[in-house]
């Protein structure tokens, strides 16, 4: 069983995205700390992948920056293991399907188990064909993290219903980054996720402020910012994890309020 449902247990989860090696991952293991000691209730670790279609341009930037760093699957996994040392809200890989196919699936599950993954989330992985990972995940004891999107409609109720860890609830059509506008109604799909699981929901992609967040949290159990906090570690590379940490309070304390 893993420890997600232990990020919604305090009122409402403040999820941070950060992308594992941008600039380096003595930077990222110093953000993702600085995230937590403000608030932060559990942690979204990009693997960077060459091709990252669910990304806008801040977290492209942050994968190409990072790959061309030097950073490897391997690297990561040895990277999470020293940050168990001290972190121990639930932390969660995001990436693509690729990158576990090419490092081989029950490779890398096993290792996600090894090191205190708790969840997977591969947005390019089609709800319908989720059954390539589910049986490895279970084996391993890793959450397979579900999205539903604007577009999901009448597939919201069904993919609701195998939801496990949390739901990924994708504010907006398109690929992450901030908006100035969320137009989308959320209201009506949290409804339909409501009637057909208890799993927590969140809400990601476009949320930067935080009025946006608050708003967000008033609707789903938690928010979840990732674009807002890469742009910071482009901004500030090796001296972003106190802005880091700055940024997070403020979304803590908006979703709380």
């Amino acid at each position: 069983m893993s420890k997600i449902k232990n990020a919604f247990e305090n009122g409402k989860a403040f999820i941070a995205f950060i992308t594992c090696g941008d600039p380096d991952l003595g930077t990222t293991a110093a953000a993702v700390r600085a995230a937590v000691e403000n608030g932060a209730d559990l942690i979204e670790l990009g693997i960077p992948f060459s091709d990252p279609t669910a990304e806008g341009p801040v977290i492209q930037g942050a994968n190409l920056r990072a790959l061309k760093g030097g950073v490897t699957t391997d690297k990561i996994f040895a990277f999470v293991r020293e940050l168990r040392q001290d972190v121990t809200v639930p932390l969660v890989f995001m990436t693509y399907a690729n990158v576990v196919f090419s490092y081989g699936a029950e490779r890398f599950l096993a290792a996600c188990r090894d090191v205190g993954i708790d969840g997977l989330i591969l947005p390019d992985l089609p709800y319908e064909e989720k059954g390539e990972f589910l049986p490895v995940c279970r084996a391993c004891g890793v959450d397979l993290i579900s999205l539903i999107a604007p577009t999901s409609e009448n597939r919201i109720a069904m993919i609701a219903k195998e939801a496990e860890g949390f739901l990924y609830i994708v504010s907006s059509l398109g690929v992450t980054g901030a908006r100035s506008e969320i137009q989308t109604d959320l209201a009506s799909i949290v409804k339909v996720v409501r009637q057909n699981t208890d799993v927590p929901c969140a809400i990601g992609f476009g949320i930067s402020t935080p009025e946006q967040a608050g708003r967000m949290a008033g609707l789903a159990d938690g928010v979840i910012v990732g674009s807002a906090i890469v742009k910071q570690l482009e901004q500030y590379g090796k001296d972003a994890p106190e802005h880091v940490g700055r940024y997070v309070r403020s979304m803590k304390d908006a979703i709380s309020g």
